[in-house]
């Protein structure tokens, strides 16, 4: 039986909010599921296959047999909502979810859905004004007096016992939580001076000093780099001659301190090799001299490259080698920094 497997990315809020209230019901990286830190712009074909969005967060639970599954097909959950009840309903010691009411089960989704809906709407067009083409200074301020609107409401639930939903937090203030963060990290100063959010400022403050929120912006439930899907291959560079590469158009280097001239091809490494690799040649380096380039085997076959298993001379474990001539930028879906 295979663990939970979730796709995440750190500074997402759906993700953010996914992953307190896997945190939240016990569940813990490494020892109760499988934790997949998503490069955005460089998603693994294993998330592709979830779904035709791939987003994140993701929760694939297990195959048959783990009383999660059907005819042995694994479920997945690309709703972070989903996620969040999937968690709370297996584990919910500090009463987020279970044992909430009816009506606040419906107060819990009407909050959820204003946010996710017209509060995000207006949020992105704020935060991210240039992306939505609303960079001008009357567009920018137009959302954000409309998120506001929104803001002021909820600040006004915040009075009648300091949650959203009375006096004990529940599944919409962390659900929550991540966007007004959001909101606020765009202007802290105007968030700040707004006189009528006085008990949701309180409220942010509160919870953006918690145990729980600080706990999964940070490892292991925040990686800062991505996970290395196997059906990738990889190659260690010198970070200046990365550097180099993408200045001229193509990498020429088959390893460290030689060239593909001198060795006829490049050094590569199927995704369990990347560590070991890393450690043997390239330990004595600071983080930030090394990158780790993820390469997608399928436009290194388009460029006319040649991938060969190969021994090598001193154990006979087998790796890829790149035959056919220089590395092209093309295939190379993302140079993450290689950490210790």
């Amino acid at each position: 039986m295979h663990p939970p497997v979730l796709y995440s990315f750190r500074r997402c809020p759906f993700a953010i909010r996914a992953r307190l209230a896997l945190a939240a019901s016990g569940l813990q990286p490494g020892a109760d599921l499988e934790l997949r830190e998503v490069a955005l712009k460089a998603k693994p074909p294993e998330l592709l296959a979830t779904s035709s969005n791939a987003t994140v967060p993701a929760l694939v639970l297990g195959a048959a047999g783990d009383g999660n599954a059907g005819d042995g097909q694994p479920i997945v959950l690309t709703e972070s909502l989903a996620v969040m009840q999937w968690a709370l309903e297996r584990q919910d010691p500090r009463g987020w979810w279970q044992d909430r009411s009816a009506a606040e089960h419906q107060a819990i989704h009407a909050l959820v859905a204003q946010n996710d809906g017209p509060f995000k709407h207006h949020l992105d067009r704020f935060k991210y004004a240039s992306r939505y083409g609303t960079a001008g200074v009357s567009e920018r301020h137009k959302h954000r007096q409309a998120a506001l609107v929104i803001l002021r409401g909820w600040n006004q639930r915040l009075l009648h016992g300091g949650w959203l939903l009375g006096g004990q937090p529940s599944l919409a203030d962390w659900a929550l939580l991540p966007f007004v963060r959001q909101f606020r990290l765009a202007d802290p100063s105007g968030f700040d001076a707004e006189p009528m959010l006085v008990a949701l400022q309180a409220w942010l403050q509160r919870l953006s000093a918690s145990a729980e929120l600080r706990a999964v912006l940070e490892p292991p439930w925040a990686a800062r780099w991505p996970w290395r899907s196997p059906g990738w291959l990889y190659h260690l560079a010198l970070a200046r001659d990365w550097q180099a590469a993408r200045a001229e158009g193509a990498y020429c280097h088959a390893t460290r301190g030689r060239t593909l001239g001198e060795v006829g091809f490049i050094h590569l490494s199927d995704a369990h090799q990347v560590e070991p690799t890393a450690r043997r040649f390239y330990g004595d380096l600071q983080s930030g001299e090394v990158v780790v380039l993820h390469l997608e085997p399928d436009r290194l076959a388009a460029a006319g490259l040649d991938v060969r298993h190969e021994p090598a001379p001193d154990s006979g474990e087998l790796f890829p080698h790149l035959y056919g001539g220089a590395l092209p930028l093309s295939a190379v879906l993302l140079a993450a920094p290689w950490q210790r």
